[in-house]
């Protein structure tokens, strides 16, 4: 089972939502070592008209014109960052102007006149010019990361010697000022690993669930009385008194 199957309910070493009475259970100080983020920023931009051109494209060695465009995402979630300029802003202590040009790797996918597929890769560059606050100089760098996603949501080929379409891209960039620090958290103690659940269509849980003995007449009636509604609670019968 996983740290949310049904079966793990109710696990204290697992992860989920705790009340004020969870943090009584705090066992520990601990260091880790983890990126943090000092600060971080997100942008998301509509590129319409955007040509892109396909490099390692498969499918087959001769494709026939027109192509037909069907679809295309970015492969991967970290963004490759050029050109880097991090400069400090003299009228804002501890801010600093940040320009990047961040590349988005895309995956096109598109079917030629015969409808054969092909798969193609692209890339999708866009520049970034943003403040942030970036911290002072220190033993541990700091340093620019993105995390990307890019849609294509139409796309047109452009006919040529190469594989070229005009796309329209809905494009979303976080930058962020990252460094590897070791951070004092509280901590609950180790997680404890369930094992895994597998799938199965369980066709046999509901027989498995039967008891393994008929019921005795004493069980059936207590768990009948156990059942049957209440007509006042003890505080309606104190007030009656």
């Amino acid at each position: 089972m996983s740290f949310y199957s049904y079966k793990n309910e109710g696990n204290p070493r697992c992860p989920g939502r705790i009340g004020f009475e969870g943090l009584k259970k705090i066992l520990e100080k601990v260091c880790i070592q983890v990126n943090k983020v000092y600060d971080s920023c997100l942008q998301q931009e509509t590129l319409e008209d955007v040509r892109i051109y396909l490099k390692d494209v498969k499918g087959c060695s001769d494709f026939e014109p027109p192509l037909t465009f069907i679809s295309c995402r970015s492969k991967s979630v970290n963004g490759k960052l050029v050109g880097t300029r991090i400069e400090r802003l003299p009228d804002r202590t501890n801010f600093a102007r940040v320009r990047t040009r961040v590349e988005i790797p895309l995956e096109v996918v598109f079917e030629d006149k015969r409808c054969r597929q092909g798969v193609g890769n692209a890339i999708l560059s866009i520049p970034k010019d943003v403040i942030l606050y970036v911290p002072d100089e220190s033993v541990i760098p700091f340093q620019l990361e993105s995390v990307v996603n890019a849609v294509c949501v139409s796309g047109e080929f452009v006919p040529g010697e190469t594989f070229r379409f005009d796309v329209d891209i809905c494009a979303t960039i976080i930058l962020k000022i990252v460094a590897k620090v070791e951070l004092l958290v509280p901590a609950f103690g180790f997680c404890e690993i369930p094992p895994c659940e597998e799938f199965s269509e369980q066709i046999c849980d509901e027989i498995f669930d039967l008891p393994l003995f008929p019921p005795q007449l004493e069980d059936v009636l207590e768990r009948n009385r156990k059942r049957r509604p209440r007509l006042f609670d003890s505080d309606d019968a104190d007030d009656e008194e």
